[in-house]
């Protein structure tokens, strides 16, 4: 298919290429029908990207969230691959045609500056309405572009919205921190499952166990007091018992059983009688 063309310098007139003839796995993206070459991520780059999928795609309002989707547009002649798109995507082969409604690229070591802004540009042009970028050189910091708005900038402590994309804020250090990352992802799959938070999850865990636990307690109240009861009608009676028999009835916890032995005992004339009719 030809080397790929240099990112500046396709002019206006389209290249030969079309996203139907890119492999999946090939290393470019196309614009205008020409090849951009796109290097392999490094280490901090490729975990970055992996831990703002898992962030990103944890949160309860997002469907999923794929590393390095590639986007077919304009006639097959573009096709942009976002280090994480933020979206419903359907599970098929080949490129997606939509537009995700947000978009995140990792901006390392080596950056094309020049063809990371006309990614930003394309992608807002067809429709894209939020854009972050996370600059990983230097202070950790986050680009925002938004569609018809100004390029806004939050810092490492600062936190990032998508309305009506996500449900939460997301921290900027939890697209680059495994930490932080899991940090939010649990709250995230908590409240995918009904609970605000970990707070909540635990509250509700210890309150089924203090229920749990009472009425064990209460179970076992009540069946302690029914072998006592059993051992004084065998004592009024003047049947004896074993050290084993006395063992087996304070032994016993199930209710039902010592039951049935309070109602032998009442005419059993030995504690065999009792004990071992069962």
């Amino acid at each position: 298919m030809g080397d790929p063309a240099p990112t500046q310098g396709y002019g206006e007139r389209p290249g030969p290429y079309r996203a139907s003839d890119v492999r999946e796995g090939e290393s470019f993206e196309l614009v205008n029908g020409h090849k951009i070459e796109c290097s392999p991520a490094g280490t901090r780059h490729g975990e970055s990207a992996r831990l703002g999928a898992q962030t990103l795609g944890s949160d309860p309002a997002v469907h999923s969230a794929p590393v390095d989707l590639g986007i077919e547009f304009n006639d097959g002649k573009n096709l942009r691959a976002p280090d994480v798109a933020v979206g419903d995507f359907p599970s098929a082969p080949g490129w997606y045609k939509g537009v995700p409604p947000l978009c995140v690229e990792y901006a390392d070591e080596h950056q094309d500056e020049a063809d990371l802004k006309n990614k930003i540009k394309e992608l807002q042009q067809i429709g894209v309405k939020y854009i972050w970028v996370v600059r990983l050189v230097g202070p950790l910091r986050v680009e925002v572009h938004e569609r018809g708005k100004r390029k806004q900038l939050v810092s490492e402590h600062g936190t990032l919205t998508a309305p009506g994309v996500l449900q939460n804020p997301v921290p900027v250090r939890a697209l680059v921190d495994a930490k932080e990352s899991e940090k939010v992802t649990l709250r995230n799959l908590l409240q995918r499952q009904g609970y605000r938070g970990l707070d909540e999850a635990l509250s509700q865990a210890r309150e089924a166990g203090q229920l749990e636990g009472r009425a064990a307690g209460e179970a076992l109240g009540r069946a302690k007091g029914k072998t006592e009861s059993l051992l004084t009608i065998l004592e009024a009676r003047g049947i004896g018992l074993s050290p084993a028999q006395r063992d087996q009835i304070l032994a016993c916890r199930e209710e039902a059983r010592i039951g049935n032995w309070l109602r032998r005992a009442a005419a059993a004339a030995t504690a065999f009688d009792v004990l071992d009719a069962d």
